[in-house]
């Protein structure tokens, strides 16, 4: 129930054209051009069953109780990919990340604790949020991640249904690797001994979909 809300009011946060909580200084970047086509696909086919059920139903009171819910259906929809579009992945001024997905997922990462950044494409088999043994959180968005950070030392976050994790590798999606990598490197302190941000870029390693 939190998440819906939350999710609607994103909705309304979209037709305002504002994005959610975007300090002064800071770099949005967006992570939904994967999942664009698929979230079209949902709402194609809830306005269809909306439409087909209100004109099959002949009852009164189960036709106004299936046309309600199928409204609400196509709305939470419409709210779920307003919530990825208004709650984008922000670099604040200082370097600072901040990784979310819609309402579902948020983690801050101060810049003290960034060591590196780098694009990096990989495909994934788990879910929305995965974090191996080794403390590696994959935040896949269509089943991909193009952006890999390492952490001189573990953050915390909650999981979407409320459990709470670490991770000290961060891998994640963004529409543009390239220019997100940029902003988490740029003016980057250094760092004796250890490697800068951005210094890692080797041959982007790809593991394939599980079969």
């Amino acid at each position: 129930m939190v998440h819906e809300f939350r999710a609607m009011h994103s909705l309304g946060l979209r037709l305002l054209r504002r994005r959610h909580r975007l300090p002064a200084g800071a770099r949005p970047f967006a992570y939904t051009e994967p999942q664009s086509w698929i979230m079209g696909a949902f709402l194609f086919v809830s306005v269809v069953e909306t439409v087909v059920l209100a004109l099959v139903v002949p009852w009164p009171l189960v036709h106004a109780i299936v046309l309600v819910v199928g409204v609400y259906g196509i709305l939470l929809v419409l709210a779920l990919h307003a919530a990825c579009e208004t709650r984008p992945h922000v670099v604040a001024a200082d370097g600072a990340l901040r990784l979310r997905y819609g309402a579902l997922f948020d983690l801050r990462a101060p810049a003290a604790v960034i060591a590196s950044a780098r694009v990096e494409r990989r495909f994934t088999d788990g879910g929305l949020v995965r974090v191996d043994e080794e403390g590696t959180l994959d935040l896949a968005v269509g089943s991909g991640t193009t952006v890999s950070v390492e952490l001189t030392e573990p953050v915390e976050f909650v999981r979407p249904l409320g459990r709470r994790g670490s991770a000290r590798t961060l891998r994640f999606h963004a529409d543009d690797p390239g220019a997100m990598v940029a902003a988490l490197t740029r003016g980057a302190p250094p760092r004796p001994g250890g490697p800068q941000r951005g210094e890692r870029s080797g041959p982007a390693e790809r593991t394939p979909p599980a079969a």
